[in-house]
């Protein structure tokens, strides 16, 4: 699979600037806040761990995989639903280190933890942002340069 530019520069802000645009407006309701100041700080941190995840998990792995196999919408739609569950363990992790009072050690285990949090409906937004992420750039990649006319005259 060759490497795309566009790919990598849009593929990652497709998720984070969706959930910036459902979360912020509903995060400013209730605290009275600036929509515009919290859309853009959804943004930043989903783009930290959208972009890190693209450049240091799923372009190595497409790599691999493409060495091993022709890279298929499906493969490459797999890759980044398992990369984007593999994603929500270190990510719990963090949290769960700042969980105890205060943000400071936790409480509880982190499998007691790891538990609670996956039992969460919002834990299929991981691998679905996986899942969007490599399937776009799948499909940006795979396309084809248009031709470019030039009038001879």
């Amino acid at each position: 699979m060759r490497f795309s530019w566009t790919g990598l520069i849009l593929a990652p802000l497709l998720v984070p600037v969706m959930i910036s645009m459902i979360v912020a407006p509903m995060l400013s309701s209730q605290d009275m806040g600036n929509p515009v100041l919290g859309f853009l700080i959804l943004l930043i941190a989903g783009c930290v761990v959208s972009y890190g995840t693209t450049i240091f998990l799923l372009l190595p792995c497409l790599f691999l995989l493409s060495l091993w196999r022709p890279v298929t919408a499906f493969r490459a739609c797999l890759l980044g639903l398992l990369l984007g569950a593999l994603m929500f363990v270190p990510l719990t992790w963090l949290v769960w280190t700042s969980s105890g009072p205060d943000s400071g050690p936790p409480t509880e285990s982190f499998l007691a933890f790891f538990a609670r949090w996956t039992a969460d409906p919002m834990t299929a937004m991981f691998p679905l942002a996986g899942l969007m992420t490599a399937g776009l750039y799948w499909w940006l990649a795979t396309q084809q340069p248009r031709p470019v006319n030039t009038l001879a005259g």
